[in-house]
């Protein structure tokens, strides 16, 4: 079975884009209304959610799960690209926002000045990114969108930046330590980093085809089903939850092809019910067939299967 959710992600990125279009703006006011370098920094780190949002409608469009002649394994690693995206455009605000603050090291700049309603108005930014972030991220994890999850991610890492940037501003405000928007702007490109980094970590095992469910839990469950002698050679990938391809070598007891057909229908019902959705692909093999290879170990070699049932792998 398989879950199609791409109208529910779009939807849920037309309104985070809307939103973070709306925080984008304040920031972008009051930044350059008290010339603080922090806040301009959160303001262009508010520039790539906004991008983040465009980028998630445009590969959620493309990342149909339902195979076509060109992809036959559906589109899911269109989203884990645009993800791979959001983590570049982190790393780009990363760049910015350190080399705003060396420059004002450097060369000066402007004194920050900062009144009660633009810390009020800073107030409302955080309430919109502490919402967009819980509302992105239950919908993400509710529906196994990584490109929710990731945007979520880089929000609240948004929410993280706006309470280091406003409590600088309180400082510069109430005190008037005017070197704490310059200190702050380091900690936000580290949130920023960090960020993308998580980002990257998460999806990349999505595209580099990393297996997505031990083969030992999937061996349990086969051989447990009546008629299975063994399996062996099992191979799984894509993200448990969403979409998982599996394929195995299974060894049947069945006098002919209707009964064995009918064992691996039985084992496909198993596997579906635990690891549903699943895409199963069984090659048949008789009781002769024997092999101890539950999966593929680094230290395999191949060489072509021969008559008596080896599976071809060697030691």
């Amino acid at each position: 079975m398989t879950y199609d959710h791409r109208a529910e992600v779009q939807k849920v990125l037309i309104i985070t884009l809307l939103l973070n279009l709306f925080v984008m703006g304040l920031k972008a006011f009051v930044g350059y209304s008290t010339g603080s370098l922090s806040l301009l920094a959160d303001a262009l780190h508010s520039v790539t959610d906004s991008a983040n949002n465009v980028l998630g409608l445009f590969t959620s469009k493309f990342s149909s799960p339902y195979p076509d002649r060109e992809h036959p394994y559906g589109h899911h690693k269109f989203e884990a690209v645009g993800a791979l995206g959001i983590a570049a455009f982190l790393g780009i605000a990363c760049f910015e926002i350190l080399q705003g603050a060396v420059e004002r090291i450097l060369k000066g700049g402007e004194l920050v000045k900062i009144t009660a309603p633009e810390l009020w108005l800073l107030l409302i930014v955080l309430g919109v990114n502490i919402f967009v972030t819980f509302y992105e991220r239950g919908v993400g994890k509710r529906i196994g969108s990584p490109i929710l999850i990731a945007d979520a991610t880089h929000t609240m890492s948004d929410v993280w930046v706006t309470i280091a940037v406003l409590g600088g501003l309180i400082g510069i405000w109430w005190l008037n330590f005017q070197w704490l928007d310059v200190v702050l702007a380091f900690p936000v490109a580290l949130l920023v980093f960090w960020s993308g980094w998580s980002v990257l970590k998460e999806n990349l095992p999505s595209l580099v085809d990393e297996m997505a469910i031990a083969p030992e839990a999937i061996h349990a469950i086969v051989v447990a089903v009546p008629g299975v002698v063994n399996c062996h050679d099992i191979a799984s990938r894509g993200v448990l939850g969403r979409q998982v391809f599996m394929e195995m070598h299974l060894i049947v007891d069945a006098p002919d092809v209707e009964t064995a057909h009918r064992i691996t229908e039985e084992v496909e019902r198993q596997l579906e019910a635990r690891f549903s959705p699943v895409r199963i692909l069984i090659h048949v093999e008789p009781p002769a067939y024997q092999s101890e290879s539950i999966s593929f170990e680094p230290e395999l070699t191949y060489s072509p299967p021969n008559k008596g049932g080896d599976s071809g792998f060697k030691q």
